[in-house]
């Protein structure tokens, strides 16, 4: 199977897509002749031209509400926002609007919108664009949300967020635009709600979101050659959460990590481990851990923005103290 880029996956999904349904257009700021600062969407404009990649001004609440309003009335507009550090300026967009729309009109209105934009620290780019805000939009009913952890599946979950008939938030994550994952050339979907067991384990659950994958999986080869075998689960999607595949896995091992980049408090590690607690608690040998990004500012210092997200080594050392026993006794 060939390798492709996250990158030229999402390129690839949006291509298809668009083919296949002339109401899919894209819009947002640098999306046409800029390709976006990453590049994402070079060359779609060239093969759909300027109706259906629109650059707009430098107004988030603007052109969000063009794309409601067009979701509406029967387009299919992918919603591009550069960083997701910009959800602030649409939350009222996104949240009262295209997250309610089907509820407060009694199913006569449906919002088939994508809104896909980035994460994640480690970039150099600063406090206010390198935040992870996912659990935001997590917790407004309506919206859907996505977190693709490698090419393949950010190629397979864009193109089922296009044909869903509600509003969907996917988040790719900016360091990841380059990796490289094998994706086939035919075409297929990810489910939403369907979790990937990317390895299998018998001693800890190690669950990660987005990037935090392969920190998980990283961490999964060190404890791997020190005797612990550590199952390494991506859920795909946060909403909906495929809890079956999770709870099967911390009733098998006994003992979870949640890992995720968002700040760690009231965030997406607290939701899984509530839920694994609440359904799985006697099958558990130790507290469910969570792992999330220090709760500060992401520092433009790289050697301070480095220690503010979870590592492999930091997730391998949370495992150890697990299978020792040693949080058991802390509690």
């Amino acid at each position: 199977m060939r390798e492709i880029t996250l990158s030229k996956a999402v390129n690839e999904a949006l291509a298809e897509e668009m083919r296949r349904d002339e109401t899919v257009f894209i819009i947002g700021e640098d999306v046409a002749e800029a390709g976006t600062p990453f590049k994402v969407l070079s060359g779609l404009v060239e093969e759909f031209g300027t109706d259906r990649v629109l650059d707009t001004p430098i107004s988030e609440p603007g052109f969000m509400g063009i794309a409601v309003g067009a979701a509406m009335t029967g387009a299919r507009p992918v919603v591009d926002l550069m960083f997701g550090d910009f959800l602030f300026l649409i939350m009222d967009q996104l949240c009262n609007q295209a997250a309610k729309s089907y509820y407060m009109s009694g199913g006569k209105l449906n919002v088939p919108l994508v809104l896909r934009t980035n994460l994640g620290a480690t970039r150099r780019s600063a406090a206010q664009h390198s935040q992870s805000l996912h659990a935001l939009v997590a917790h407004i009913p309506g919206l859907k949300v996505a977190m693709p952890s490698s090419a393949y599946e950010a190629k397979g979950l864009m193109k089922t967020a296009i044909r869903d008939d509600n509003p969907v938030v996917i988040f790719e994550d900016k360091l990841m635009y380059n990796d490289k994952a094998p994706v086939p050339e035919e075409e297929f979907l990810i489910p939403f709600g369907q979790a990937n067991i990317k390895r299998e384990g018998r001693d800890v659950t190690l669950i990660g979101t987005s990037s935090m994958v392969q920190v998980c999986e990283a961490a999964a080869e060190t404890l791997a050659a020190e005797g612990i075998s550590a199952e390494v689960i991506d859920p795909r999607t946060i909403v909906p959460l495929d809890e079956a595949t999770l709870l099967a896995s911390a009733k098998k091992t006994s003992r979870v990590i949640v890992v995720d980049e968002g700040h760690q408090s009231f965030g997406v590690t607290g939701e899984i481990a509530s839920r694994i607690n609440e359904k799985a608690f006697y099958h558990l040998d130790a507290p469910v851990l969570r792992m999330g990004a220090m709760d500060v500012p992401v520092p433009f210092s790289p050697a301070l923005e480095d220690i503010t997200v979870p590592t492999p080594e930091g997730v391998a050392e949370a495992a150890r103290r697990l299978m020792s026993g040693e949080m058991i006794h802390a509690a």
